[in-house]
């Protein structure tokens, strides 16, 4: 399990819902369920690291939960 903050929303457009890392910019999955996206994510969260370590590119330090103004 990663510590980076997930934001999960239903999206009517796509009938599904939709995981977003705010972190790691693009990264992000869908499912059936909350918990489909969420379980989908944390897979698509360890291949976004994978591929930024292979690439030579840094990754972001888990900051938690995120603040909006």
């Amino acid at each position: 399990m990663h510590q980076y903050e997930i934001i999960i929303y239903y999206s009517r457009e796509d009938e599904a819902y939709i995981a977003e890392v705010p972190e790691l910019s693009g990264c992000m999955a869908d499912g059936e369920t909350a918990r489909e996206a969420l379980e989908n994510v944390e897979t698509v969260i360890a291949e976004w690291i994978e591929t930024a370590r292979e690439l030579g590119r840094s990754i972001p330090v888990p900051r938690g939960k995120l603040q909006y103004a």
